[in-house]
């Protein structure tokens, strides 16, 4: 797994802090930034955080990129709907030898991890075959309605990979760019750096808090799975590590 942070909104905390400012001040929007310091910025956000008085985070936005992530990942990931996400597609792009993601609960056992590559590797050998055969029936029907032979190449192949993609698996890797506001991130990060969330999208959101902390640390100071801050809300679900958990996220 790589994930980068691509760009962010320049000074995100002094932006979140002069949004603040205007709502609990007389001062106008010339003079919204005026005076604003970084300790004063730092005390905004804090307030703001202590008050849960979060719609001043949404100004602010992180745009990532990640990849070496399974389609299983990205099923999870694109159900945080405030954000907007552009993904490989597999429509497009012919993937003439597909990567995939192997969990490490599989890759821990041998014969597992055997069965597995090979249940991949059958599905790399289907699709090829599937390309291949799509492609004949496509061209030659595009020959018949008065296509050019380099029309009907290009046509074909598109026709041919959208429909053979339908056997790849959800382990298959794929890439994604992806841009969440600072309160969607909060939300994101309370139900995926959780213990119960699935292993692959908590690692991910676990990169991305890391990244975030790197550039607003004020901001994103309390962020974090719920058990952070607040009692475990899992009830009997509960892993039970709340203490590891917490001495965990706050060094980060």
């Amino acid at each position: 797994m790589k994930v980068e942070l691509l760009q962010y909104t320049p000074q995100p905390e002094k932006v979140v802090a002069a949004a603040a400012k205007l709502c609990y001040s007389p001062v106008g929007v010339d003079k919204i930034m005026e005076d604003l310091t970084e300790e004063k910025a730092e005390k905004f956000v804090g307030m703001l955080m202590g008050m849960g008085h979060e719609s001043p985070i949404e100004h602010v936005s992180f745009t990532f990129a990640a990849e070496g992530v399974s389609r299983v990942l990205t099923h999870q990931l694109v159900r945080h709907r405030i954000a907007s996400f552009s993904q490989q597609s597999q429509r497009y792009v012919k993937l003439e030898q597909f990567e995939y993601i192997i969990p490490p609960s599989i890759a821990e056992i041998p014969e597992a991890k055997e069965k597995f590559i090979q249940a991949m590797e059958a599905d790399q050998k289907h699709y090829n075959e599937l390309v291949e055969l799509l492609y004949k029936k496509h061209f030659d029907q595009l020959i018949q309605e008065g296509k050019t032979e380099k029309q009907a190449k290009m046509a074909a192949e598109k026709m041919s990979i959208e429909d053979a993609r339908y056997v790849f698996p959800n382990a298959c890797e794929t890439k994604i760019v992806y841009t969440m506001n600072a309160r969607t991130l909060m939300n994101f990060f309370h139900h995926r750096c959780c213990e119960r969330a699935q292993w692959e999208i908590r690692q991910l959101a676990t990169e991305m808090l890391k990244l975030v902390k790197g550039v607003a640390p004020s901001l994103f100071k309390y962020s974090g799975p719920n058990c952070l801050n607040d009692p475990c809300p899992e009830g009997s679900m509960t892993c039970g590590k709340t203490l590891e958990v917490r001495e965990f996220f706050k060094s980060l």
